[in-house]
């Protein structure tokens, strides 16, 4: 089976990373890990495993667009086929979605297209909601507003603070985003409009 070339863009801990590394996707091949934070610990997890680590400091550059300029140019040579964001906290122009149009994929942690952006567990803890969940979607010009892929759903109970409920989400994380490469790097999902359509 060929590989599909994978970058992974982190900005803290990592731990959506550790999943998708421990996963062992037979179709993908980790080829680089993008990271715009220094010193944190997912920069550590990949050279760990032996993936390369690509460091681009946002507050190195005037621009948002200069920024990702530069990160195209960094992993140009990896030939990259998919581009996924595990707890990257930028948000990209038009400009880099355009070099990776329809091949970059996001982990969010609620049901889009409920409580986008930030704090989306506080959010959801706030709003009172019965259930909340987390998203893996294709990344759009919009924020947080890209076809949905996969989601799974978790229960939120009264005793739940933002503590318990972000692990039970990030349980959930672990295992769709895996599941969601895996199908991109098998050719399992077609975007029809807004629906992703996926094949077994």
């Amino acid at each position: 089976m060929s590989k599909t070339n994978v970058a992974v863009f982190v900005s803290g801990s990592g731990t959506n990373l550790q999943a998708v590394i421990d996963s062992g996707i037979e179709s993908a091949n980790i080829a680089v890990v993008v990271c715009d934070t220094p010193g944190v610990m997912a920069i550590e997890r990949a050279k760990k495993h032996g993936i390369p680590v690509e460091l681009v400091n946002s507050r190195d550059f005037r621009s948002r667009e200069e920024f990702e300029r530069q990160i195209v140019a960094k992993i140009d040579g990896y030939d990259i086929g998919l581009v996924v964001l595990a707890g990257f906290m930028r948000i990209f122009t038009p400009y880099f979605i355009g070099c990776f149009r329809d091949r970059i994929i996001n982990i969010h942690p609620s049901l889009l297209p409920s409580f986008p952006g930030t704090n989306s567990v506080r959010q959801a803890l706030d709003y009172g909601v019965k259930q909340t969940g987390c998203t893996v979607h294709f990344v759009s010009e919009e924020v947080d507003a890209g076809p949905v892929i996969l989601q799974a759903v978790v229960p939120v109970t009264g005793e739940d603070t933002e503590e318990t409920l972000l692990e039970k989400v990030h349980a959930q994380e672990y295992r769709i985003l895996p599941e969601a490469i895996r199908l991109f790097c098998e050719g399992k999902l077609t975007l029809s409009g807004r629906k992703v359509l996926i094949s077994s």
